[in-house]
């Protein structure tokens, strides 16, 4: 068997193990959460009887392992349950929270991910010269603020000070698509702030460790500009490591929005699963937690077999 197609399946079987065990765990985390969900549904003033009918309705009653496998093999036929709260299907209204999420995360992704490229290339075009200090020091800056707080300090400064934008990020349907990137605006600066800098040093890094090559050294004794030695020859072998930090970023931009859509009141998963947590909805938090899980664990896939195909000694084997 060729080498690349081995180490790929073997990614996959692996991606695949990580995301079996990640439904064991949601599962079992949901089990030691305190308090009764029959309770939390009926209230304090419910009876013994009613209790007892609720859990038999719901399963409750049945060995947790029967109804870990009954909720895996649904989930995997697509269907997330019902919400214990609403009545609702959780398939459906976690479809529409979804698709705001990957909403907001693609257009953080499209500003971050080529700029924080563009100022790694310019770190190391100018190394140890102001630019790269200043860059360096700026992106130093946002990895040591939290999120939250530079959220409060948009909503703060450009929403309310100078009316900029909106302080509150709730798109719908019937929004054009300029009207939807005026509203997610702030969040999405936030968002860029955040994975901004991950991206640029390690960029930065990737490709000041392939500039101490050979090959770079031959590439300038032939009269190659300095930019053009980056760009053609240390970036396109610094892609791996490269990819890495991006796919394990846009992962965060996905599953790490919780605390940016509670502060910005999006309606978007994170949301979405912050307000059942707080109702004890245990089937929209599993459904929740096995998505985000599924999200993380197929990206940082992705950027493993993306690594395994950008090498040449794997590609071509002696």
């Amino acid at each position: 068997m060729h080498p690349v197609v081995k180490l790929v399946s073997q990614r996959l079987a692996l991606g695949l193990i990580l995301l079996i065990a990640a439904s064991v765990l949601i599962f079992m985390g949901t089990l030691i959460l305190p308090g009764d969900v029959a309770q939390s549904i009926l209230g304090q003033s419910a009876t013994p009887e009613a209790l007892a009918n609720l859990r038999e309705e719901l399963g409750l009653n049945e060995p947790a392992v029967l109804r870990y496998f009954d909720w895996l093999f649904g989930a995997l036929q697509g269907d997330l349950g019902t919400a214990l709260t609403n009545g609702q299907d959780i398939a459906t209204s976690i479809g529409r929270r979804l698709g705001n999420t990957l909403f907001l995360a693609f257009w953080a992704a499209v500003i971050s991910v080529p700029l924080a490229i563009f100022l790694g290339l310019l770190a190391v075009r100018y190394r140890d010269r102001w630019p790269d200090k200043l860059i360096s020091a700026v992106t130093l800056a946002s990895i040591s603020i939290p999120e939250f707080l530079i959220g409060y300090l948009l909503i703060y400064f450009v929403a309310v000070q100078l009316g900029w934008f909106s302080s509150v990020a709730m798109i719908n349907d019937s929004m054009s698509l300029l009207e939807k990137l005026n509203a997610i605006a702030l969040p999405v600066a936030v968002l860029t702030l955040v994975v901004l800098a991950h991206m640029m040093r390690m960029t930065r890094a990737a490709i000041l460790n392939v500039m101490q090559s050979a090959y770079i050294e031959t590439a300038e004794l032939k009269g190659l500009s300095t930019f053009k030695v980056i760009a053609r020859h240390a970036f396109p072998n610094a892609i791996a490591p490269i990819v890495n930090v991006v796919m394990l970023n846009l992962a965060y931009l996905v599953v790490g929005v919780v605390v940016i859509e509670v502060v910005f009141v999006y309606p978007g998963m994170g949301q979405y699963l912050v307000d059942h947590v707080s109702k004890r909805d245990v089937p929209v938090v599993q459904a929740c937690g096995l998505i985000f899980a599924a999200v993380y664990i197929v990206l940082n896939m992705i950027a493993d077999i993306v690594a395994i195909l950008s090498n040449p000694r794997l590609r071509h084997p002696k």
